[in-house]
């Protein structure tokens, strides 16, 4: 008999909540964070690899971001990937590491970071709106193919929609932390 587990569509909501995270931990605040450099790609050795396996990255200190490049013939390739990146990040170069200065975040800047904050969170509700629409069209089936009964279909689907109601205020509880931290100066 098929069933559907409330567990695992917690799960695959959750799924979309660290995704937000991730994406959120990439938008720059005003400090210096060595998450800021995640999405940044450098070509060295004829490939495209992520910058955390080519430096090691460091914040020394509140505003600056420092990058120990392991092998010296790549110093130029970092800072071209960190450059292409559109982080608005200028690497100074001092032999094997580059340091990187946050300048200082104008208002129209944060705007532009939390407008972009609220479409990252857009994107995890579709998400987790979607896992919704899957278990209730799953439910539907169920009773539909007699494996589940008109009780047992409404009791489940106030469950399902009990958690998403509860996963979208957590994703709307990450934006508002995540706002009032763009925001403070």
């Amino acid at each position: 008999m098929v069933t559907h587990d409330i567990n695992e569509i917690e799960k695959r909501m959750r799924a979309s909540i660290d995704a937000l995270k991730r994406e959120l931990s990439g938008l720059r605040t005003g400090r210096a964070s060595a998450n800021l450099l995640d999405p940044v790609q450098v070509t060295v050795y004829g490939s495209r690899m992520p910058l955390n396996q080519v430096a090691t990255v460091s914040v020394p200190e509140p505003r600056m971001i420092s990058v120990q490049v392991w092998d010296r013939s790549n110093v130029m390739a970092v800072d071209k990937g960190i450059r292409e990146a559109n982080l608005g990040l200028n690497p100074i170069i001092d032999g094997q590491i580059l340091r990187l200065p946050i300048p200082t975040l104008t208002a129209d800047r944060r705007q532009e970071l939390v407008k972009l904050a609220h479409k990252y969170a857009e994107q995890s509700k579709v998400a987790v709106r979607n896992v919704r629409r899957e278990a209730m069209d799953l439910l539907k089936k169920l009773e539909k193919d007699g494996k589940m009964s008109q009780d047992d279909h409404r009791g489940h689907s106030e469950k399902v929609q009990e958690l998403t109601d509860r996963i979208i205020k957590e994703v709307d509880a990450t934006l508002v932390t995540k706002e009032a931290e763009i925001q403070k100066v």
